[in-house]
């Protein structure tokens, strides 16, 4: 497709990755293509073939060097250093219309230097949940990789999760940056403080720029590399606040929170077990594996802190702790305020007239579904159904409770948030006209009308495991991807 690709991790050396090459698959079939990421990597969807995708994001024709990517990284506590892209590379990288640069990485790709005996590929099912994660997480606000291509493989699989043989694909995903807290670990494991010194330059000034601009640090000027260094990661620990926040308001469980799934531009990304949450439950985990609840939803924004945390022993090499630390206090004002921003906007509000209020109405939302039985996803898609239909009530009793499948909520419980919530729609009414009239398209823009728990998911994938029948996950998709 004649992409303007830049050599950009290239420019590092070679010591931060391995030259590989793609799998041969048996054929190459097209399922889902993002016409969005294309328009956004400056092509126009029309003039791009389902044909062209399979050559370019199935049989990789005509693009080198592919590069599998070397880090390390804590697994549930143990440190791995026999890690790296074991099934995925580094397809390229170009500039979006914005002039930001993307990377495109495959999953599913076949073996690597670092594949550890697998064998290097991805279940089809395994690609269609990639596809329904990074979409839905799109759609509720949350910073996050999306799906550029899922292609069938022709290959049959054998999984201990999934009944066997299953049918194999490749996928290409659109991310920030594939470099990941791992990346930094594994140079502290080899020693390298001026191959740590090189990253970390490239990742400052490729994303970070105003940090970049802010605090420039010639060669050689320690103290101002230092200066530099200690604001990105401030920046970072922000960055990383605000993704927990949004994973908590979306309801969404990652799963497999370990430092080598930690991106250093404070994006989400690589979905494997991850699960939605059915009905709120802290101590929910979406992987079988995690057997300690470790990555359970409710402890996912104080991982991310030990993730920080444990980012420092690496920057160490170059950088004094206190003064790293001193940048991770942030990190609790800021998860809190991006989370009360975040569960507050799927409530409808967009604006802050009053921060004592919203805080109330996050902590009446909260009880009350918190003691409700209700689907978390379905609290939300009820408000937005229920205000879409007759509009903003002109009292609070004008809005009756919107899910009647199940037992009803607490009287004193619903009572307390929906005043919390009502008042709080009156108080960003704009004088002279009537309350604000945003709240119903506020409510459509950030929730999902169904929210894509695991039950969902099977219901998706059962008529493709069934029948090849694409139509359901494709409505499913159409349905989201319209906002």
């Amino acid at each position: 497709m004649a992409l303007p690709f830049e050599p950009s991790i290239e420019g590092l050396g070679g010591s931060y990755w391995d030259v590989v090459e793609a799998a041969v698959f048996p054929r190459t079939q097209l399922r889902f293509r993002n016409d969005a990421l294309l328009r956004q990597l400056g092509v126009e969807p029309d003039g791009v073939s389902d044909q062209d995708v399979e050559m370019a994001y199935g049989r990789f024709e005509e693009r080198v060097p592919l590069l599998a990517l070397r880090y390390h990284g804590y697994q549930f506590g143990t440190y791995n250093p026999q890690l790296g892209d074991g099934r995925g590379f580094l397809y390229g990288q170009l500039r979006d219309r914005t002039g930001r640069l993307q990377d495109l990485g495959s999953k599913g790709s076949g073996t690597t230097p670092w594949s550890r005996g697998g064998d290097g590929r991805l279940t089809l099912k395994g690609g269609v949940r990639e596809v329904i994660a990074s979409e839905a997480l799109h759609r509720l606000g949350v910073t996050t990789s999306r799906t550029l291509s899922l292609i069938e493989t022709g290959d049959e699989l054998w999984r201990g999760d999934e009944p066997s043989p299953t049918r194999s694909a490749v996928m290409v995903r659109m991310a920030r940056t594939h470099l990941r807290f791992g990346t930094c670990e594994r140079l502290l494991y080899l020693r390298d403080p001026e191959g740590l010194e090189r990253l970390l330059r490239h990742v400052v000034a490729v994303y970070y720029p105003d940090i970049a601009a802010a605090h420039p640090a010639p060669d050689g000027d320690r103290l101002a590399l230092e200066h530099q260094l200690l604001a990105f990661y401030g920046e970072l620990v922000e960055r990383v606040a605000r993704l927990a926040a949004e994973w908590m308001s979306a309801g969404f469980v990652h799963g497999v929170l370990n430092t080598d799934n930690m991106s250093l531009a404070g994006e989400s990304f690589d979905y494997g077990p991850f699960a939605f949450l059915d009905r709120w439950d802290p101590s929910f985990t979406a992987a079988y594996f995690d057997q300690t609840g470790l990555y359970s939803y409710g402890r996912q924004p104080a991982i991310c802190r030990k993730n920080l945390q444990l980012l420092q022993n690496p920057l160490a090499m170059l950088l004094p702790r206190p003064r790293m630390e001193e940048s991770l206090e942030r990190y609790a004002s800021t998860y809190q305020n991006h989370y009360r921003f975040c569960l507050v906007r799927r409530l409808g509000l967009t604006t802050n007239p009053d921060l004592e209020s919203d805080e109330r109405l996050v902590s009446a939302t909260l009880e009350l579904i918190a003691s409700w039985p209700v689907g978390y996803g379905d609290f939300f898609a009820g408000l937005a159904s229920a205000i879409q239909s007759a509009g903003l009530p002109q009292e609070p009793e004008g809005l009756p409770v919107f899910l009647n499948d199940g037992p009803a909520p607490a009287r004193e419980m619903w009572q307390n948030w929906r005043n919390a919530w009502w008042w709080q729609t009156q108080a960003r009414e704009v004088p002279g006209t009537e309350p604000d009239a945003s709240v119903p398209e506020v409510l459509r823009r950030w929730n999902l009308s169904q929210t894509p728990t695991r039950s969902l998911i099977e219901s998706l994938w059962e008529p493709i495991d069934q029948g090849d029948d694409w139509l359901p996950v494709g409505s499913w998709l159409a349905s989201v991807m319209k906002a």
